[in-house]
């Protein structure tokens, strides 16, 4: 008979623990910290992460896996479910969806010890402690569940979305969904995704940061074809960030919205691309003009910015200049 290699499970273990330390560094050098939110809360408000068919909490380093699913993907509750349940409640997991891993831990208490203390009326104690995982599917995921699982979230108050805002952004056309925790483009997708206004400490700070997504948008092939391609932290990124920070800023000065809030997370990329190009401010500032206009020329009183605009591309005008002189030469 062959024998039992006992250093397999302990091995196992440590690779488990490995994978789950390795995803939480990751999420801390990107910038991303599962545990402290940007706004006051999520759009599934604050809770813990539950099982949406036993409401049992999960604990330990579930709970920080399970909020940054949240915070990540936009999950708009904190219940999660396997497929299974999902199977069993008549629902199902949309195709193509992934699931979050998440681990127990359970303890092998030998069948002895199980006879004896089943005789003597107590609980087996000792026991050899190993550990699993499984997938759970946030409730967002499926279709099919009955309504008892999911909690629609409350209607957004009247007044938080400013008239001007509201009536730009609906006209632009945009695919612009309200709710999650996080702010985002998806250039593969398409769409802008921007938290609830009562998400944010000062609801006028959503405007500012819904535009400055809109600002992203604009840089789609099929509108005004920006690079997009940047990875998180590369200077191609810091340069769509900008675009899009003052993006924001223009429209919203454009429509007499004045918010406090300033996306500082990227100041030191900003630094380091203005003190390496003494043009690249100058590129950033006309592409932003050309992404606000854009978009506002969507909205009521679009006349003249088209002209406007040419004093804002300082860049263009120079290329222009050469081109002349080399004519006139």
């Amino acid at each position: 008979m062959a024998s039992r290699n006992p250093s397999r499970p302990a091995a196992g273990r440590a690779n488990l623990y490995q994978q789950i330390t390795d995803r939480i560094i990751a999420d801390l050098e990107a910038g991303r910290v599962p545990w402290v939110q940007p706004w006051t809360s999520a759009n599934a408000g604050v809770g813990m992460p539950h099982n949406a068919v036993s409401q049992r909490a999960y604990s330990g380093i579930n709970i920080l896996t399970l909020w940054d699913a949240v915070v990540s993907n936009g999950y708009s509750a904190h219940a999660f479910l396997t497929f299974r349940q999902a199977s069993a409640l008549g629902g199902t997991v949309r195709r193509g969806e992934y699931g979050v891993p998440i681990i127990y831990t359970r303890r092998f208490v030998p069948g002895e010890e199980q006879r004896r203390a089943a005789a003597e009326g107590r609980d087996p104690v000792g026991g050899i402690p190993f550990l699993r995982t499984f997938t759970v599917f946030s409730v967002d995921q499926c279709e099919g569940l009955p309504d008892h699982v999911y909690v629609p979230p409350p209607p957004i108050p009247d007044g938080l979305i400013l008239p001007q805002a509201d009536a730009l952004i609906r006209a632009t056309g945009a695919d612009f969904r309200i709710g999650g925790a996080s702010a985002y483009y998806s250039p593969a997708h398409d769409y802008v995704a921007v938290p609830r206004p009562d998400d944010f400490r000062d609801p006028v700070n959503w405007h500012r940061t819904a535009f400055h997504e809109l600002g992203h948008w604009t840089g789609h092939r099929s509108r005004l074809d920006r690079d997009q391609t940047g990875a998180f932290g590369s200077k191609d990124y810091g340069r769509e960030e900008l675009i899009a920070e003052m993006t924001g800023a223009f429209v919203c000065a454009a429509l007499g919205i004045s918010p406090t809030v300033r996306h500082a997370d990227y100041i030191g990329s900003w630094l380091e691309i203005i003190r390496e190009d003494n043009r690249a401010i100058l590129r950033a500032a006309s592409a932003a003009s050309k992404a606000a206009n854009f978009l506002l020329e969507h909205g009521p009183s679009a006349s003249g910015r088209d002209a406007a605009n040419d004093a804002d591309e300082p860049v263009a005008h120079e290329a222009r200049r050469a081109a002349s002189s080399r004519a006139a030469a």
